[in-house]
């Protein structure tokens, strides 16, 4: 063996023990937030917010709310909906770029050949014609001494981990979109048809002063109130018309759809989804654990951290090995000769010596970088608790304000008729017949708008939750 020979295998053998015995960087450990051990409203809550050590299967949440035209525009959002395409390809991207980055591991491997043909000049040279043919492979490999690549391809899973998570958060935001509008053009028309109810009522009440106005027992000031009082709530109908059909264009969006696709299918809504009997919240430790965007920050967490030792691997030595073997012949039929082989061996150690503080400046970069990854989940955890405590605030307390005006509208109503049938009967004046309409009005429309709140609250929790994913299939989804 020649002294070449000798020094490449010694740098060869260095590298190799050298190979895995160190890494550069931190070692990631996953943060452990301080949670509280129980919702602090869930004393206060009554039904159907009951608490449960775990919140059970809510990964297809909507099914409970016992409506299947919901379910069925969910389902076919999840299909068909742009964000979740997009979100699926940066999944398909970021499992490329781990292989990209794995394939760091390994030699690289190329074969080339080549042919030529020269003839030098009658004065510079003999004036020969020479061809020249090769072919050969070439070989090139870097010892991971310090551990560089080993952490790029921490780095690269921990980014395909958290692109897997962004695509669960895509669904889950999603299906509460989706359940949201629908919601939305359910209480439309609920508000639609209630105009247009009190609008015919008006117009009898009307009729009613037109006619006594004629007997001589009402003024006309009367029926001019009770015109305008009729004409407010018709003005209030192309509002709620306009409403109900942006409503219906969000849906048809939010489905992948072009607007007034759903229209004939939106147009059999039967009412708004049914709250169920119970719903068990869990705990919050159990809820971060559900939630894909805390679970995306502590990967991308985990990602920074790991580019650390990136940056502070490229401070030291570089360890490289490549080689050729291949055939070089001066004629194509001659390259089958014994004695066309042709080799070579190179090994390599490179150092950074001066560089003005720009390797060092890099990996403090890094470091920043990770701090705010570190900032970025303490805040999604904080978040995510918030989101919770708000919903159940919000569905406990907006059930007890459809309580209260359920009794307020079926008084209304009471009061109106008797307002009315008092009036036709000259008993009270028409003020109390405008009184009494308005109030009704009023309170039937507050009435639907406090279920749709309801039921709003109820999805935002399922949403705070972390429903609509299963943390045992995510990334599964991607094609």
């Amino acid at each position: 063996m020649n002294a070449m020979c000798r020094t490449c295998l010694l740098i060869l053998l260095a590298g190799l023990g050298l190979a895995g015995c160190v890494t550069a960087g931190p070692d990631y450990a996953p943060p452990e937030p301080d949670v509280p051990p129980a919702w602090s409203r869930i004393a206060t809550a009554a039904k159907p917010v009951t608490h449960a050590a775990a919140s059970g299967d809510i990964s297809q949440w909507w099914q409970k709310l016992n409506d299947p035209l919901l379910t069925g525009l969910i389902n076919e959002a999840l299909q068909a909906n742009h964000d979740l395409r997009s979100a699926q390809a940066r999944v398909r991207q970021a499992r490329a770029q781990r292989t990209v980055a794995g394939a760091g591991r390994y030699p690289a491997v190329s074969a080339s050949g080549s042919a030529s043909r020269s003839r030098s000049s009658d004065e510079a040279g003999s004036g020969t014609t020479r061809n020249f043919y090769s072919a050969g492979i070439d070989a090139s490999w870097e010892a991971d001494v310090f551990g560089g690549v080993r952490r790029g391809v921490e780095a690269a899973e921990a980014d395909l981990e958290s692109s897997e998570a962004s695509l669960a958060h895509t669904r889950v935001t999603l299906a509460s979109e989706v359940a949201l509008g629908y919601v939305e053009l359910c209480t439309l028309q609920s508000r639609l048809g209630i105009a247009r109810d009190n609008l015919a009522s008006q117009s009898e009440t009307l009729q009613i002063t037109e006619w006594r106005a004629q007997a001589g027992l009402a003024s006309s000031q009367d029926v001019a109130q009770a015109r305008s009082n009729r004409e407010q709530t018709r003005a209030q109908i192309p509002a709620l018309e306009t409403s109900l059909v942006e409503a219906e264009h969000t849906l048809d969006i939010l489905l992948g759809k072009s607007p007034g696709t759903l229209h004939a299918r939106l147009a059999e809504v039967a009412g708004l989804p049914t709250i169920p009997a119970q719903i068990a919240v869990g705990i919050p430790a159990e809820t971060l654990r559900q939630r894909p965007d805390v679970r995306a920050a502590e990967r991308t967490l985990a990602a920074e951290t790991a580019r650390v030792g990136v940056a502070e691997a490229a401070r030291y030595p570089a360890f490289n090995l490549s080689g050729s073997i291949g055939l070089e012949a001066l004629q194509l039929g001659a390259l089958g000769n014994s004695g066309a082989a042709a080799s070579s061996l190179l090994a390599a150690i490179t150092a950074p010596i001066f560089d003005a503080g720009r390797l060092r400046a890099q990996v403090d970069t890094q470091d920043a970088v990770r701090e705010q990854a570190q900032i970025a989940y303490e805040q999604a955890v904080l978040t995510a608790l918030q989101e919770v405590e708000n919903a159940l605030v919000a569905l406990v307390r907006s059930q007890e304000r459809v309580e209260a005006l359920v009794t307020a509208t079926d008084s209304a109503r009471v009061a109106a008729e008797l307002a009315r049938q008092r009036y036709s009967a000259g008993l009270v004046d028409f003020q109390s017949v405008l009184d009494t309409e308005r109030t009704l009005l009023s309170s039937e429309d507050s009435l639907a708008s406090a279920r749709e709140f309801a039921v709003q609250a109820l999805i935002r929790l399922y949403k705070a939750l972390g429903g609509g994913w299963s943390p045992g299939a995510a990334g599964k989804d991607t094609p």
